[in-house]
């Protein structure tokens, strides 16, 4: 019985993964790569932005160079090469690293890519978020500054900029416990008013993610997940009628991935939705992670099922 009930799962799980559509996770596999920001842009591809994990490793504190990908049917990806990386950042501190989760944004002709990066050598108290752009999606970028965001630059991270559909574009930045958004002005280089803390979500830790479905605004984040003394985060999200909430907590959406951090994007694309995210699979370390997609599932009321982790599967 035991042995028909393994064939059996091992057939399935083949089953599945062949069928599948999208390619087999982790979907990077030449460098290290984390904190995945998935974006449909104009030419129909799907382009993700992630952090760069550097082998052989020493910390996050080595994470200094960021590179693009991008497909056409989720199965083949391209990858752009390096876009941006410490050396190029003027008023960045001058041993460089520290460049973590990313995002970019389109507005009038032009990709808007948003960084944190300290600007000097007590990184945990300088944090900026700096503005690189170009007029391509995956090249060319030009460091143009950074964000006036306020004396306070205390975990001044993984920055999210959602443009909603009436171009209404809002800025939001997360770490530390604390979340804050706000509008941005139309040159997509200033924000519009004071930041305002995100109201409402359960055990905040980081990574935030805004996107919308069916005029429904959801906010995914990272939590703490100390309750069982784990200490890996999950991934969790919030629902609001409004882009700057307050937040009604939705629950975890994606389990523990094997590292001890967490961070994700949610994307629609040629009319399937897919959650992306880091795991530790092809080295079992938490600072060598690789990013992953699976296909994101909603209940009727716009609640979300949680992920299956295809990528459990492809350990080598």
């Amino acid at each position: 019985m035991k042995k028909t009930s393994a064939k059996l799962f091992y057939l399935l799980s083949i089953l599945f993964l062949s069928t599948a559509s999208y390619a087999q996770n982790p979907i990077v596999r030449d460098i290290y790569t984390a904190d995945p920001s998935a974006h449909v842009w104009k030419d129909g591809r799907l382009y993700v932005y992630p952090s760069h994990d550097i082998d052989p490793p020493r910390g996050c504190d080595l994470m200094d160079k960021y590179h693009v990908y991008s497909t056409d049917d989720m199965v083949h990806w391209k990858d752009h090469g390096e876009i941006l990386n410490a050396t190029q950042v003027p008023w960045g501190r001058k041993e460089g690293g520290f460049m973590w989760a990313p995002d970019c944004a389109y507005r009038n002709g032009k990709y808007y890519f948003y960084f944190p990066h300290p600007s000097g050598s007590n990184w945990d108290t300088t944090w900026k978020v700096g503005i690189a752009t170009s007029k391509q999606p995956a090249g060319n970028f030009k460091v143009q500054g950074y964000l006036n965001l306020g004396s306070d630059s205390r975990s001044m991270i993984d920055p999210c900029v959602f443009v909603d559909d009436d171009g209404q574009a809002y800025f939001y930045y997360g770490g530390g416990g604390r979340c804050v958004g706000t509008k941005l002005k139309p040159n997509m280089t200033e924000i519009a008013e004071p930041l305002k803390p995100m109201e409402g979500l359960k055990d905040f830790h980081e990574a935030t993610w805004v996107f919308k479905r069916n005029n429904i605004y959801y906010l995914t984040y990272a939590d703490n997940h100390t309750e069982d003394k784990k200490g890996a985060n999950r991934l969790n999200y919030a629902t609001s009628t409004s882009p700057l909430g307050p937040w009604t907590y939705g629950g975890v959406y994606l389990d523990p991935t094997g590292c001890d951090t967490s961070h994700g994007s949610v994307v629609e694309y040629k009319g399937k939705w897919y959650a992306f995210y880091h795991n530790s699979v092809l080295t079992g370390r938490g600072n060598l992670r690789s990013i992953c997609v699976d296909e994101l599932h909603f209940n009727a009321d716009g609640s979300i099922q949680k992920v299956v982790q295809t990528g459990l599967l492809s350990k080598r």
